[in-house]
């Protein structure tokens, strides 16, 4: 006898359908065949284990269970519930009362039968949404996580027995159910899930010239270099930055939950609404930073999807790892292969950095330390801004500083104007629909997610505008990728200042931003 349980595989954040044929006969063998790494061949003796603790067993026949696609490699532990539910209905110990053929199963077996929690359950959720499937059986743990997803029954168990006692038709409602966003706050006031910030902008002192280019970066999802003394307030500034970013749109929240779902995060809240803050140390590898290993997984640029990857002590960072970062930054994704397979996952991020202007922290800035950050990564980095030591009587003054709330209301009223803007660029993708089937048609959140053919047709210079960046490309040697880069902040600056069009004095302050060209030339 031959029948069919379906699971699914895990490629990077994409989930693809596996069905699991399991052919029952006359005979002694239990054959696994279809790409099956070491955890899945080593399932025979979890599930052995696990079906004695209900009162079954691994009948003495031939077993040959086929895992296909079979040119696809399947890993992890998360097929053990569907090779076991599908041994037991091959040997005829089991009969199901539910359709298996519309239910995906997946769960790690203990040999007392429990259900243990998995890694990257709503990526296969969604893939099982869009597969047609209309139930998945998980564990327990997993339940509010793959409730996410609207339209599916989800039943969330803690143990064999409970599955069993479900395919046999004695449990008539799901564990939970979603029909619409359950299980995570409602896409349309993402502002009421905003946590308390630890970091203020109400707490620096001084440094409004920097503020104020922060503000521009958070108005259109800009890079920033720091460079000052030690001391001088970069990290405290970079770290209040996410007080007065836009919380996270539902398609922004769901494709940052789902690289949070891969990394195995506790995602019991639900969706993740509140924008990540990654801060990786100066020693870190280029593989951690970007992604890799023997089965690619995400890196900390992947973790700070729409969100603020912050290095601190940029020239620290080794070359390789620092050189890693241009395409990601460039693209918005991550392309790693292997030699049979590639996965890609998304790598939208604002750039923090910060540097001192040498290597003994103070004086001058040096040109041998500058020398360690390349001219591409520079030439991706929208603004940079000097930041100075802060005098003792602004730091003595009681007179409190503005707010990161007073702050958020404009950034969040130039966001407003970007998405009014981009709007008829925007494809007319179901949230849900978006993350497997069209990664390549994302739409367009903030200005520096702008191409060239966007600022072609949102950004036309008048002739005073375009003389002031003639010059400025004559006088500071501009690269073709700073040039658009500079209208993309000169558009934010517009922004935040009502204007229907990029004016001359926009555009003067886009090109100050520029500090290190003028250094360099």
């Amino acid at each position: 006898m031959v029948v069919q349980i379906y699971c699914s595989a895990l490629m990077g954040i994409n989930a693809q359908k596996v069905t699991i044929e399991v052919h029952c006969t006359l005979g002694v063998g239990y054959h696994l065949v279809g790409m099956a790494d070491h955890a899945v061949r080593e399932s025979t003796y979890r599930i052995a284990g696990a079906l004695q603790s209900v009162g079954y067993k691994i009948p003495g026949k031939k077993f040959i269970i086929n895992m296909a696609p079979a040119d696809l490699r399947k890993s992890g532990a998360h097929y053990d519930l569907p090779l076991a539910i599908g041994i037991l209905l091959a040997s005829n110990q089991l009969t199901a009362s539910v359709d298996l053929g519309q239910c995906l199963l997946l769960g790690e077996l203990a040999l007392d039968g429990s259900l243990r929690p998995l890694k990257g359950v709503l990526p296969i959720v969604l893939g099982a949404k869009n597969q047609g499937f209309t139930s998945v059986i998980l564990p327990k743990e997993n339940a509010t996580e793959a409730s996410i997803v609207p339209g599916l029954k989800i039943y969330g168990m803690r143990h064999l027995s409970e599955v069993l006692a479900l395919i046999q038709g004695k449990y008539s409602e799901p564990k939970s159910s979603n029909t619409d966003q359950a299980g995570c706050p409602g896409p349309a006031h993402p502002t009421n899930v905003i946590k308390h910030n630890d970091f203020d902008f109400a707490m620096v002192r001084g440094q409004e010239t920097v503020k104020r280019a922060l503000e521009i970066a958070a108005s259109g999802g800009h890079n920033v270099l720091m460079m000052g003394p030690p001391g001088s307030g970069k990290t405290l500034l970079a770290r209040c930055l996410p007080s007065i970013l836009p919380p996270l749109n539902y398609q922004e929240a769901l494709e940052t939950t789902t690289i949070h779902s891969v990394m195995g995060q506790d995602l019991s809240q639900g969706l993740v609404f509140q924008r990540p803050f990654r801060s990786p140390h100066h020693s870190i590898s280029d593989k951690a930073l970007i992604g890799g290993g023997r089965y690619p997984m995400p890196g900390e640029i992947s973790m700070a999807h729409n969100g603020v990857l912050f290095l601190d002590e940029l020239p620290e960072f080794t070359r390789k790892t620092l050189e890693a970062l241009r395409q990601p930054i460039e693209e918005g994704q991550v392309h790693l292969s292997r030699a049979q397979y590639s996965v890609t996952y998304p790598s939208t991020v604002m750039l923090i950095g910060s540097m001192n202007p040498s290597n003994e922290g103070d004086g001058p800035l040096s040109d041998a330390y500058l020398k360690k950050i390349s001219g591409p990564l520079l030439d991706r980095i929208d603004l940079h801004v000097e930041v100075p030591a802060v005098s003792f009587e602004k730091l003595s003054n009681a007179q409190a500083s503005e707010s990161s709330a007073a702050i958020r209301r404009r950034v969040l009223i130039a966001r407003t104007k970007q998405v009014e803007r981009f709007s008829d660029a925007r494809t007319a993708l179901r949230p849900l629909e978006h993350t497997q089937t069209n990664a390549g048609k994302k739409p367009l959140h903030c200005n520096a997610q702008m191409t060239i053919k966007h600022i072609e047709r949102y950004c036309p210079l008048e002739n005073s505008v375009n003389q002031l960046l003639e010059q400025a490309m004559k006088h500071l040697g501009l690269s073709a990728r700073a040039y658009h880069r500079l209208i993309k902040v000169a558009c934010t600056i517009a922004d935040m200042a009502n204007s229907v069009s990029i004016k001359p004095e926009h555009m003067a302050e886009a090109i100050q931003y520029r500090i290190l060209d003028r250094m360099r030339n």
